[in-house]
């Protein structure tokens, strides 16, 4: 399933939707969360509809652009990233999993940059989100 589990433009997920739908995998992604607000204290949380074909996502944005996207589907989520040039290079030259490289080696290039989606199924993952929020904060 590539959407949300929140369909419904009319209701804003709340913090108790999101944790019935995400059971196990709640603690993950409020890891993330946590993570990205304490390298970087002033990011902006938002929800977002970006239309009926992917339904809610959640963001945190610096001034003017998101670090992360938090895709929240049925008891899992992945979190999402649109790296420029620069930090796509930065990415290359990392420690960050292969298989992320190379989908993003892999990945349309738009005005914006390249983006990737990465299941979050256990902590393992979190070392490679964690340098990505690095490296997006970078640059």
């Amino acid at each position: 399933m590539d959407h949300s589990i929140f369909m419904d433009k009319t209701s804003i997920p709340s913090g108790e939707d999101l944790k019935q739908a995400l059971g196990s995998k709640y603690e993950l992604w409020m890891e993330i969360r946590e993570e990205v607000l304490r390298r970087y204290p002033e990011g902006k949380e938002e929800w977002n509809f970006p239309g009926r074909k992917y339904g809610w996502s959640f963001r945190i944005k610096d001034k003017k652009r998101a670090i992360i996207y938090l895709l929240p589907r049925k008891e899992e989520f992945m979190a999402a990233f649109v790296f420029g040039g620069k930090a796509f290079e930065a990415i290359k030259q990392s420690t960050v999993s292969p298989g992320i490289v190379s989908d993003l080696e892999g990945a349309r290039v738009y005005a914006e940059g390249r983006g990737v989606r990465i299941p979050v199924p256990d902590k393992a993952t979190l070392k490679d989100i964690f340098q990505l929020i690095d490296i997006k904060l970078s640059f």
